[in-house]
C-alpha cells in the first residue's frame, strides 16, 4: 500500500537557506557537499534549520579513499569496461580532489554548535552525522 506524501522541492543555496530557524527534524545531504563553495556556512545553516534534538547527515566521498577501493567499488557495479574507465577517471581527477577527509569534516562540524557529532567511514565514503 502506497502512502500519500506531500513534497515541496525548492532550489536554493545551502549556505543561505530560505527556511525559518528550527524547521526540520532531519537534514540529509548526499553526494553534493564536496561541491559547495562555502562548506562551513552550509554546516552552520544545517544547524540553524534543525529543531532542537534533530539530526542530520552528510554522505559523501572520502578524499583519502584509495584508487584500489574506488576501483573495487566501481567494478562491483557491473557498468561495463568503458563506463567503468570513465567513472574511475571522474573519481580520480574530478571528485576526489574536491572531497574532504574525516578530519576535515570534524573541523568543519566543530564550527557549528551541535550537541553531538560522529563520523562513520566506508571504503570510499563517509557519513558525517550531527545532532542539534
Amino acid at each position: 500500500m502506497a502512502e500519500a506524501v506531500q513534497v515541496d522541492f525548492q532550489q536554493g543555496n545551502a549556505s543561505q537557506m530560505q527556511f525559518a530557524d528550527n524547521s526540520f527534524d532531519l537534514v540529509v545531504c548526499r553526494a553534493a557537499f564536496k561541491n559547495f563553495s562555502e562548506p562551513v556556512k552550509a554546516i552552520v545553516e544545517m544547524h540553524r534549520v534543525l529543531r532542537p534534538g534533530a539530526k542530520g547527515v552528510i554522505i559523501d566521498l572520502r578524499r583519502d579513499a584509495s584508487m584500489r577501493d574506488i576501483t573495487n567499488y566501481i567494478d562491483a557495479t557491473d557498468v561495463g569496461v568503458l563506463n567503468g574507465m570513465f567513472m574511475k577517471a571522474t573519481f580520480r581527477f574530478m571528485l576526489l580532489p574536491r572531497a574532504y577527509t574525516a578530519d576535515q569534516f570534524r573541523q568543519m562540524l566543530a564550527q557549528a554548535s551541535f550537541s553531538r557529532t560522529w563520523i562513520e567511514q566506508t571504503p570510499v565514503g563517509l557519513e558525517a552525522w550531527f545532532e542539534k
